[in-house]
């Protein structure tokens, strides 16, 4: 109750000074955490545990919506550009523990670490910004998908390099382990899990549905916890594959409440693992690492989308969004923890930074249009992409402005029906264009209206009009009355 209240205030205190929940969250954390004076949760082992099944649980509704289909045309800088980000990040994190006097494995471990960033919070601030659908989070989701998965050869290889001598058979050993277990786990879900769910979904009972989705999300997530790998990777492992089944649609509806109780609770318990006294004791070393983090990470980002042909603000945004250190840092300090591979300084420094990047993304990535229209726009001057247009050019062709879901399909029906079209994905000159625009609401279709486009349409409306249309003719109307109908309440719609 205490933990909920003070997620309540927090995340109030955030709106009313104008800043992202995940903030107030995060601060409502610390103030009844078990480091602090006054009415807090004591119990740290708790306080941990509940941080893994929030992040397990956040994890598992971003499985249900990562869509392999969907990162088709970012995989080379998602599987490619994650790798190589990975091994920079990890040098320079080690390089960085080199320099504050750890022992190589201490300093791997760090730059392991700081290597992984936070779905959760990236997730949560895209969606506060509205930009989820756009290029540049797609290549972010992309990325983010990679280093998630990466943690697996992560928690198996960072312990055995620790223990020197011998390293090199064991983790072949750990390897193959693992790559049984995640072929048993995949082999076993796609082909029992689709099944199950099907049969479930017979029984039209949404108690039972929703029971089961959380059952195979903990249920996968506690088979790898067995293993000796992750609840958190395991409950992620589990969302991806009944992603594939035809009911991921409802199992995510059903488990969006379920998502933003335990996203609340993750966050704050974030908070509550932050140490006051030990922050201020390494707060000299955090005025250092936590900058050289923010620059380094964010450059790194930056320089390989660049490299992988992205251009414009789709760097600088990756960059001033990925840059904090992830939920998967906690899982993977956990690792070096109970194998005494790594030193309770590093984990605290890493903790610490964690949390200190995690509360300032929302902040920092928010900057991204500042800092491209006063830096960026005016350095970066690019041709456009004129990529399979003819050298002769176009004429009285179709062009689609923004290439997502919507526009994909309205393409795909323009060439069945042999017209000639051109994609646009980013450009707001459009003089002397006849624009037909999709808009949601209706307020919001009127005042496109008043930008002077040709003609607006909302999914909402067409729904009202084609069920009105049934009603008249069900009641018997003629065709002139329905037709009168109809026109208007498309005058009023504008």
């Amino acid at each position: 109750m205490l933990v909920l209240a003070a997620a309540v205030i927090g995340g109030l205190i955030a709106r009313r000074l104008g800043q992202p929940l995940i903030v107030g969250y995060i601060a409502a954390g610390v103030v009844v955490g078990p480091f602090t004076g006054g009415l807090t949760v004591s119990h740290l082992e708790g306080v941990e545990q509940l941080a893994e099944l929030g992040v397990a649980l956040l994890l598992f509704s971003l499985g249900l919506e990562v869509s392999f289909r969907d990162l088709a045309p970012v995989r080379a800088v998602a599987f490619v550009g994650g790798a190589i980000q990975l091994v920079l990040t990890i040098a320079m994190g080690a390089a960085l523990g080199r320099a504050l006097g750890w022992s190589w494995p201490d300093a791997v471990w760090f730059g392991a670490l700081i290597s992984l960033s936070s779905t959760m919070v990236v997730l949560k601030t895209l969606q506060a910004q509205g930009r989820i659908g756009t290029l540049s989070s797609r290549v972010m989701l992309g990325l983010l998908v990679v280093q998630d998965l990466a943690v697996v050869p992560l928690m198996i290889v960072l312990p055995e390099f620790s223990r020197g001598g011998g390293s090199a058979v064991h983790v072949l050993v750990a390897t193959g382990r693992a790559a049984v277990l995640l072929a048993a786990t995949v082999l076993i879900a796609t082909h029992v899990v689709p099944r199950l769910m099907a049969t479930i979904a017979r029984w039209n009972s949404r108690e039972l549905f929703v029971l089961t989705t959380v059952t195979v999300a903990l249920g996968v997530g506690l088979a790898m916890w067995w293993s000796g790998l992750s609840l958190p990777l395991g409950a992620f492992i589990g969302g991806l594959v009944i992603n594939e089944s035809e009911y991921a649609h409802q199992a995510l509806s059903d488990i969006v409440p379920l998502r933003d109780v335990f996203g609340m609770l993750f966050f704050v318990s974030v908070g509550m693992l932050l140490d006051p006294g030990l922050l201020w004791r390494q707060l000299t070393t955090l005025a250092v690492v936590v900058p050289i983090v923010i620059v380094g990470k964010g450059a790194i980002f930056a320089g390989v989308v660049r490299v992988f042909g992205y251009r414009r603000v789709v760097p600088l945004a990756t960059g001033l969004t990925l840059f904090q250190v992830g939920e998967f840092a906690f899982v993977l300090a956990g690792v070096g923890l109970a194998s005494h591979s790594m030193t309770r300084e590093v984990y605290a420094l890493a903790l610490n930074t964690a949390i200190v990047t995690m509360a300032l993304t929302p902040i920092v990535s928010g900057a991204t249009p500042w800092v491209y229209e006063r830096v960026v726009s005016h350095t970066e001057r690019e041709t456009l992409d004129v990529s399979n247009i003819p050298s002769t050019g176009l004429g009285n062709h179709v062009v689609i402005v923004g290439a997502g879901r919507i526009g994909r399909l309205v393409v795909d029906a323009l060439i069945a029906t042999n017209h000639s079209c051109v994609l646009i994905e980013m450009d707001d000159r459009k003089s002397d264009i006849s624009i037909i625009a999709r808009a949601e609401a209706p307020d919001i279709v009127r005042g496109i209206h008043t930008l002077g486009v040709a003609s607006v349409t909302s999914p909402e409306f067409e729904g009202a009009l084609q069920i009105t249309q049934d009603a008249l003719a069900y009641l018997g109307a003629s065709d002139a009355e329905i037709r009168d109908a109809l026109l208007g309440m498309r005058l009023r719609l504008q």
